[in-house]
């Protein structure tokens, strides 16, 4: 089974272990964060996403391609620590506007499995191949 952390270790010994669901729910791009304060987009069903892959961007940042389609997303290197200082509050921000929302970090497969052409979306996933449906 594939990892679903992002360890990145900084000067001084700090390591932060982040999960790739939070980093794709805070993604810093303008399609979850809009652009400015009020105009964030909830981010459902991302309970399954993966990083498949990871591109540096100088030496500032990285900018990852989720397996859920989503890179448009850069994250610098102070981004990552901050969501790696601060996952526990944003866990909990995250889980309440969830419910508020009543949604829910599982995706709805059948939906993404009609919207796929029979794929749902969930890693390993081709035609129903995940087992999930």
């Amino acid at each position: 089974m594939k990892s679903k952390l992002l360890e990145v270790g900084y000067e001084g010994g700090k390591t932060y272990r982040i999960p790739f669901e939070l980093m794709r729910v805070y993604s810093p791009s303008a399609e979850v964060m809009g652009h400015g304060p009020g105009q964030e987009t909830l981010q459902v069903g991302k309970m399954h996403v993966i990083i498949e892959t990871l591109e540096p961007v100088g030496h500032y940042a990285v900018k990852p391609k989720f397996s859920d389609g989503h890179e448009s997303g850069i994250f610098s290197w102070d981004y990552i620590a901050w969501l790696g200082e601060n996952q526990e509050a944003l866990w909990a921000d995250y889980l309440a506007r969830l419910n508020v929302a009543g949604a829910s970090r599982e995706p709805d497969f059948a939906a993404l499995a009609s919207d796929a052409g029979g794929g749902c979306g969930k890693p390993g996933c081709g035609s129903g191949g995940c087992g999930s449906h």
